[in-house]
C-alpha cells in the first residue's frame, strides 16, 4: 500500500515549512517536496509607505539576517533619488565601507549561528542520535570550552553590528544617499583590542577558524558519507567585482556552470530581463529560473557554496589559502556537495573577520562626508538593490509615485533563489535514506533535514508573494481519496 511520509515542522531554520514524501506499493520514492506553508505580505503592505522608510520596514521580515534587508533596501534608494552606483555620484566611500562593515558583521554571526547552533549538532553526535542531544544544550554539555567561543564569537559580531546601526537588531544607520553615522576612533580600537567580556579581533580571527578545524576533521572521518550526500548539481550565481571575486556588497552577478564557465553575466538592475518565477500549488514559495534556459536548467543556487564556486579568489590570507583547499578538492570544478556547504560558509565566517579587521583600521571610517544629497532633476522613482546576504544573493526593487509613497515591491531572496535546488536536495536524500525501506525511522527523516539545513533556508523572508491566500479544505476518505474539496479565493 502506498504511502505519504510527512515532517512537520521542518527543525532548526528560520520559519514554518514541512516535507512530504510520497512511496509506493513497494516502498520507493515517488516524491518528496518542502511546502513552505507560511505566509506573510511584505511587498504588499509596504506600499504607500514613503519610499525612505523601506529600509526600515523591510529589516522587521527577519530577526536574522536584517542588516542584509536593511542594506538592500538602502541601496535600491540611492537608485530611487538618482545617487545609486549607476549614477555619476554614488554614495561616498565612507558611507559604503560603514555599510560593509555592518554587512560583514552579519555575514560573520549569521553563520555562525547556522553552522554552531543548527548544523554541528548532527556532525559531532550523528544523524541518529537522540533528538534530546542533537541540539544547542547537547553541544555545551559535550564542548563547553568550544561554545563559550562560539557565542563570544557571536557576541562580538552583534557587538560590530551595534556598533555601525545603533542596535544588535533592527538598528537604523543607513539613509537613503549614504550613512547618517559615522565610527570614532575609540569605538574601532574597542571592537580590535577588546575589553573585558569582549574579545579582541586576534581572539575572533582564531574563533573564526573553529568551523573550519571542525569541518576538515569531520570530512577526513566520513568523507564518502559527506561527499556522497545529495550531490545535486546546479547553476551557481553571486554578486562578482570587476575581477570576477565575490563582492557581498555591490557588483554584477555572475552565473556559472558546473565546469565553472560563465552561462550569463549582467547588471543586477535587469534582473527583471532574465529572471522569471513559476508557482506550484503547494507552496508559497515561488520558483525562480533564466529565461533563456528554462525552469528545469536554468534554476540557481545561491549562498555560500555557490559564492565560492563563482569568486576566483578571496582578498584575505587566511581565507584566500582556505578557498585554495576548497577549490583544489573538486579539481577546479563546481563543488555541487550538498554538506560542503558548511565547508563554504565555515571559509566566509574567515574572511567577513578579516575583512571586518581591514575595515576597523581604515581611517575613512572617522571622515564626515557621510550623505550624497540628490541633484535636481535626479529623482528616478525607482530602483533596485542587490547583496550577497549569508543565505545569498537578496534582491529588492521599488517604485514610488511623485509624492514619494512605495506603489509596487517587489522582493526576492534567497532561501527563494534556492527553492528549486533545495527540493532536489529533499528528493535525493528521500531516495537514498527512505527508498527500499519498510520501516522508516527517524533518523532516517532527520537525514532529510539535514540537507534542508545546509541552505540555512528563511521561509519567514522567502513568502512574500502577490495576489490571494486561498484557502483549500480537502476531505480524505480511509484511502486517501478526495471526497470532496472547497476552495476560497
Amino acid at each position: 500500500m502506498s504511502r505519504k511520509l510527512i515532517i512537520d515542522p521542518v527543525t532548526r531554520i528560520e520559519g514554518h515549512g514541512k516535507v512530504t514524501v510520497h512511496l509506493d506499493d513497494d516502498d520507493n520514492v515517488v516524491d518528496a517536496r518542502l511546502h513552505v506553508v507560511e505566509f506573510r505580505g511584505f511587498e504588499k503592505f509596504v506600499q504607500g509607505h514613503p519610499f525612505w522608510e523601506a529600509p526600515m520596514l523591510m529589516q522587521r521580515i527577519c530577526g536574522i539576517c536584517f542588516v542584509s534587508h536593511h542594506l538592500c533596501g538602502a541601496k535600491a534608494l540611492d537608485e530611487m533619488i538618482g545617487v545609486g552606483a549607476s549614477s555619476s555620484a554614488g554614495i561616498t566611500r565612507t558611507a559604503e565601507k560603514i555599510r560593509r562593515l555592518g554587512h560583514y558583521a552579519q555575514m560573520l554571526q549569521s553563520h555562525a549561528t547556522a553552522y554552531f547552533y543548527l548544523v554541528v549538532p548532527e556532525m559531532l553526535f550523528g544523524m541518529d542520535a537522540a533528538p534530546e542531544q542533537r541540539n544547542i544544550l547537547g553541544l555545551i554539555e559535550a564542548d563547553p570550552a568550544l561554545m563559550r567561543r562560539v557565542i563570544m564569537l557571536r557576541k562580538w559580531g552583534q557587538e560590530v553590528i551595534k556598533t555601525v546601526f545603533g542596535r544588535r537588531m533592527h538598528g537604523i544607520n543607513s539613509v537613503p544617499g549614504g550613512v547618517d553615522k559615522n565610527l570614532s576612533r575609540a569605538e574601532c580600537d574597542r571592537l580590535l583590542h577588546g575589553e573585558e567580556g569582549l574579545p579582541s579581533i586576534d581572539e575572533i580571527i582564531d574563533y573564526a577558524q573553529d568551523g573550519l578545524r571542525l569541518f576538515h576533521d569531520f570530512h577526513e572521518k566520513n568523507r564518502s558519507a559527506v561527499d556522497g550526500f545529495a550531490n545535486v548539481p546546479a547553476l551557481s550565481m553571486s554578486l562578482v567585482d570587476t575581477d570576477g571575486n565575490v563582492d557581498y556588497y555591490d557588483g554584477t552577478l555572475r552565473i556559472i556552470d558546473g565546469d565553472k564557465r560563465i552561462v550569463q553575466e549582467f547588471d543586477y538592475r535587469e534582473y527583471l530581463d532574465h529572471f522569471s518565477e513559476a508557482v506550484e500549488e503547494w507552496s508559497y514559495m515561488k520558483f525562480p529560473f533564466l529565461k533563456a534556459l528554462g525552469r528545469a536548467e536554468g534554476s540557481v543556487r545561491v549562498g555560500p557554496l555557490a559564492r565560492m564556486n563563482v569568486t576566483a579568489s578571496l582578498s584575505t590570507p587566511r581565507a584566500q589559502e582556505a578557498l585554495e583547499r576548497f577549490h583544489a578538492y573538486t579539481g577546479g570544478a563546481a563543488n555541487n556537495m550538498t554538506l560542503h556547504t558548511n565547508w563554504a560558509r565555515t571559509i566566509e565566517v574567515l574572511h567577513a573577520a578579516e575583512l571586518i579587521e581591514e575595515l576597523l583600521r581604515d581611517p575613512d571610517l572617522q571622515r564626515q562626508d557621510l550623505l550624497v544629497a540628490p541633484a535636481d532633476g535626479a529623482w528616478l522613482g525607482e530602483g533596485v538593490g542587490v547583496v550577497e546576504a549569508p543565505r545569498g544573493t537578496l534582491l529588492h526593487h521599488f517604485r514610488a509615485g511623485e509624492e514619494g509613497d512605495i506603489t509596487f515591491a517587489n522582493l526576492i531572496v534567497a532561501t527563494t533563489h534556492n527553492n528549486e535546488v533545495i527540493n532536489r536536495t529533499v528528493r535525493s536524500v528521500a531516495e537514498d535514506y527512505l527508498g527500499g525501506h519498510a520501516e522508516i525511522t527517524e533518523a532516517m527523516m532527520n537525514a532529510i533535514e539535514v540537507g534542508i539545513r545546509a541552505y540555512d533556508p528563511c521561509l519567514s523572508c522567502a513568502t512574500h508573494a502577490l495576489g490571494e491566500m486561498p484557502l483549500i479544505v480537502s476531505v480524505h476518505d480511509a484511502a486517501g481519496n478526495v471526497v470532496t474539496e472547497r476552495v476560497r479565493s
